[in-house]
């Protein structure tokens, strides 16, 4: 049976403005830069977190997908179409969320006091949103 997570995907109309973003101003490094000839395989992880864990950031097109279906994609994806994109975790949700602000980082909502932590909401430059959350102390 399966037993973890390897790869998720963030999809972004510029993959170097979207490194530019996640990795300058979120703080992730980069995992893999490759060309591969028709497509460039870009990821980032989490500095420290498990090494296997990582987010493809990928250009909507071939081989995926036909011109038409990218363009109808990134239409979709700037409008906030992606729901929820990806998640983090913090251990001071406050303090993050004024150094990304200080970014220039769209923040969309928080901190706020949850059950399950502090937690805040933001978007990358394409649309996607994302959530970072401060989990609650044992």
């Amino acid at each position: 049976m399966l037993n973890k997570t390897r790869i998720s995907h963030i999809l972004v109309f510029d993959q170097d403005e979207a490194l530019e973003f996640y990795v300058g101003k979120l703080g992730l490094e980069v995992a893999d830069d490759i060309d591969m000839g028709f497509m460039r395989w870009l990821t980032v992880r989490v500095p420290g977190d498990d090494p296997d864990r990582i987010i493809l950031l990928e250009k909507p097109g071939p081989p995926a997908m036909d011109a038409g279906t990218a363009e109808q994609v990134r239409e979709l994806i700037s409008k906030g179409a992606s729901g929820f994109a990806v998640g983090f975790t913090t251990y001071d949700a406050r303090k993050t969320y004024d150094e990304l602000k200080a970014k220039g980082v769209e923040l969309t909502d928080g901190p706020n006091e949850q059950p399950y932590g502090i937690d805040f909401g933001g978007r990358d430059p394409f649309g996607n949103n994302f959530r970072i959350v401060q989990p609650p102390t044992a």
